[in-house]
Parts: C-alpha cells; sequence; structure tokens
C-alpha cells in the first residue's frame, strides 16, 4: 500500500490527548489519527446511507418535513400524558 506523507497542526491541548491516548493504547500518534479518520469517512457515510433511505422512505410515503414535525409534537404530547 502506498502512503502519504501530511503535516498537520493540533492545538496543544488536542495534541497531549492524542498522545496519550496513543501512549495508553500502545500505539503511535500516526496509528491513531489515521484510525480515527477511517472512523470518520464510515461515520459520514452511514450517516450519508440513512439519509439516502429517510428521502427515499418520505417519497414513498408522500411525507413532507411539516408531517414529521407533527408526529415528533404528537409524541411528545403523548409522552407528557403518561
Amino acid at each position: 500500500m502506498r502512503t502519504g506523507t501530511v503535516n498537520i497542526s493540533f492545538q496543544v491541548g488536542l495534541l497531549r490527548e492524542i498522545d496519550e491516548t496513543a501512549r495508553e493504547e500502545s500505539r503511535s500518534r500516526s496509528e491513531l489519527i489515521r484510525e480515527a479518520a477511517r472512523m470518520y469517512i464510515e461515520r459520514k457515510k452511514r450517516w450519508k446511507d440513512v439519509f439516502v433511505f429517510g428521502d427515499k422512505q418520505a417519497k414513498r410515503l408522500r411525507l413532507g418535513e411539516t408531517d414529521v414535525e407533527s408526529e415528533i409534537s404528537a409524541y411528545r404530547r403523548s409522552k407528557r400524558g403518561r
């Protein structure tokens, strides 16, 4: 696998936390930051999939934003009534 090198700046406090976490997990700073980047990208992809699914369902059921707001309000009212 080919790799590239980047230079990034962190606030001193965050860098200290990165180093502390890397040390606790017996890994390098680079390994920790690589994993954090991978996790961030994967989470973004999953959320994108959720929103695409939601959009498809909304179209299929002909739901609009006001319908969702109404359902949330009705649910909250029902929870208060318990």
